[in-house]
């Protein structure tokens, strides 16, 4: 027998392995379930900066897995070579989201499930992640944080200031403070009143203050 009859036989073999609507059935339900992981990603997401590369991947992970996944339950022994190469793989791309680290897992399982042969695990499943995300993103945006930085010229400008913002945001604390000799740097984290931003300008305008910043963020705070 040739190299060439042993190659198509067992090219056919592992062809044969997999049926060929099943392989076509787990790759687009893969693909329409990485639309909705992207989706639910830019719907749901609260940093400062979107990137919507991280939703691309999104979807590419989720076909990959499928792809992976089916390869290895077709064939042991390939199955145990690439865990071997896998091993040696090392992804060095720092996660500044918390949050993603739960759209890149849900993104492998619902690759995974998909390959198993789990469809409507994969399907409902996503479906009820995806409207408990939504969710609690809806309700976050309510009630969203943001730092109000003030520089000011002396200690009687500070309590001043400190009034101002009390009488014109739901709540604040301070975070951080800094003094030295020319301004005192006051950092805050105030929940506004449905939005009003006006008292920032009215700050600007007050004796004894230099500059005046307002910044949403996600509520991790790094002092």
């Amino acid at each position: 027998m040739t190299f060439q009859d042993i190659f198509k036989s067992s090219f056919l073999e592992h062809i044969d392995s997999i049926p060929m609507l099943d392989m076509v059935i787990a790759l687009a339900l893969a693909f329409l379930m990485g639309l909705f992981l992207f989706f639910v990603y830019k719907r749901s997401y609260s940093g400062v900066m979107y990137s919507p590369s991280f939703g691309v991947t999104l979807v590419a992970l989720c076909l990959i897995t499928t792809l992976l996944i089916m390869t290895v339950i077709s064939n042991v022994v390939l199955s145990l070579g690439m865990v071997g190469a896998l091993s040696i793989v090392r992804f060095r791309t720092a996660i500044k989201e918390p949050m993603d680290i739960a759209f890149l897992f849900w993104a492998i399982a619902v690759g995974i499930v998909l390959a198993a042969g789990f469809l409507p695990l994969a399907v409902l499943g996503s479906l009820f992640i995806g409207g408990v995300l939504l969710l609690f993103s809806r309700r976050k945006a309510v009630d969203f944080p943001y730092i109000l930085v003030v520089h000011c010229q002396d200690a009687q400008t500070e309590e001043e200031v400190r009034a101002v913002v009390e009488t014109q945001v739901r709540r604040m604390v301070l975070k951080s403070k800094s003094v030295d000799s020319q301004c005192v740097e006051l950092n805050y984290e105030v929940r506004l009143r449905e939005g009003e931003s006006g008292f920032v300008n009215e700050l600007a305008g007050m004796e004894g203050v230099s500059h005046v910043t307002l910044v949403s963020y996600n509520g991790d705070y790094m002092g």
